[in-house]
């Protein structure tokens, strides 16, 4: 074995080995002092440094970033507890989760011990509202799920979402007045739906009948941060359909999450809009990470692509085309100081111009090798114990 080998595999393996230790700390993080757990992730800089975060609830929204920056969720209202599991679609019980997010007033929405939420149908949220699960382990779980409908500020923070299935042809309660039919619901982790100023970050994703998180018909001003999503195939959606036309105003970031083991595709599929994908980490895919059809905008930068050992999917990309023609060539996507590792390839097309990403840009990217670093935070849902720093 040729000594440049030897030097090439390492190069390869020790990133990925640092990036997974930094991962495997999720929930076994040091407590540092207010400096020293610094990470240059500005969200997590923004707040989890607070040994008093649990009495400072709400200061979290305002540390989003990226296109969903404006999102306040239920800053301006009330704290509500959840002390019950129980779900009732038409009648929902005080104290339940479906009864917190129907109300019309904006509420910060916290829980008073561990627990896994089994819904009954989707969960359709009313505008200004904040789902934060820290300091308990709470799921939500083999029933349907989230449903942002034609809403605006949600906030939905430290959630454990998995294994969320159909449901629907059903009565649901959306608001404390109204009540009526529901199609059947797709199976998504979080299904937003004509909805703006929508931020989710640190959940944790993954076994979902369609899509972990599936963004479209006109939704726009979004952030998916800090998440870990895994063994899953359709990941993310954004974009109705190639004729959906409102879907070209779609603004979304996505930063600092991380894609990990079994996924697909789909990190994200994207039609028309802009989409500014930043400092995440990709460990592996098996058939794309990234693609999209009907001319979206994508800015890739300052993120770490890891392909699998599989040559047929080396490349990052993919661009979904119908006819033989080269149209796709005009689409602008392109890689901006992306860390490419073990062959993982992009490829670019469109114009190159700074300029022509304007519309897909959010916020200044951290150089990848940034994400190496032993005090990279965590991703996903976050052990957060009181009176420490998350």
């Amino acid at each position: 074995m040729s000594s440049s080998f030897l030097i090439s595999l390492v190069i390869v393996l020790f990133p990925i080995m640092q990036i997974l230790e930094a991962h495997e700390r999720s929930t076994t993080r040091r407590q540092l002092g207010p400096e020293s757990c610094r990470t240059g992730n500005p969200i997590d800089d923004c707040w989890r440094c607070d040994s008093e975060w649990e009495s400072n609830r709400k200061a979290l929204a305002d540390c989003a970033v990226g296109f969903g920056r404006n999102a306040v969720g239920g800053r301006d209202g009330e704290i509500y507890i959840v002390k019950s599991e129980d779900d009732d679609p038409v009648d929902p019980i005080p104290g339940s989760l479906r009864y917190a997010v129907i109300q019309e007033e904006p509420l910060w929405i916290i829980f008073d011990h561990d627990m896994v939420i089994n819904l009954k149908q989707e969960l359709v949220m009313n505008s200004y509202k904040t789902i934060d699960g820290r300091g308990f382990n709470v799921q939500m779980s083999n029933g349907p799920c989230i449903s942002i409908y034609n809403v605006s500020n949600i906030i939905i923070h430290n959630i454990y979402i998995h294994d969320c299935v159909p449901a629907g042809s059903a009565v649901v309660r959306d608001s404390p007045k109204h009540y009526g039919p529901r199609g059947r619901s797709d199976g998504d982790g979080i299904s937003i739906f004509g909805s703006r100023d929508i931020w989710i970050d640190h959940c944790t994703f993954s076994h979902c009948y369609d899509g972990l998180i599936d963004i479209v018909y006109g939704s726009t001003a979004i952030t998916i941060s800090n998440n870990y999503m895994f063994h899953h195939n359709e990941v993310m959606l954004m974009g109705h359909s190639d004729d959906f036309s409102a879907d070209k105003n779609m603004q979304v970031t996505i930063a600092f999450n991380f894609f990990g083991d079994g996924l697909v595709q789909r990190m994200p599929r994207c039609r028309h809009g802009y989409f500014h994908i930043v400092n995440n980490i990709y460990t592996g895919w098996e058939m794309y990470a990234i693609g999209g059809s009907a001319n979206p905008t994508i800015n890739s930068q300052g993120n770490v692509f890891i392909a699998s050992n599989d040559e047929s999917t080396k490349e990052v990309t993919k661009h979904e085309i119908i006819s033989e023609d080269d149209e796709w060539k005009k689409w602008n996507w392109r890689s901006e100081g992306d860390l490419m590792l073990n062959g993982a390839f992009f490829t670019p097309s469109g114009q190159e111009t700074p300029a022509s990403y304007m519309k897909a840009s959010s916020m200044v990217a951290r150089p990848a090798t940034s994400l190496f670093t032993a005090s990279s935070p965590s991703a996903g849902a976050l052990s957060c114990r009181n009176s420490q720093p998350c």
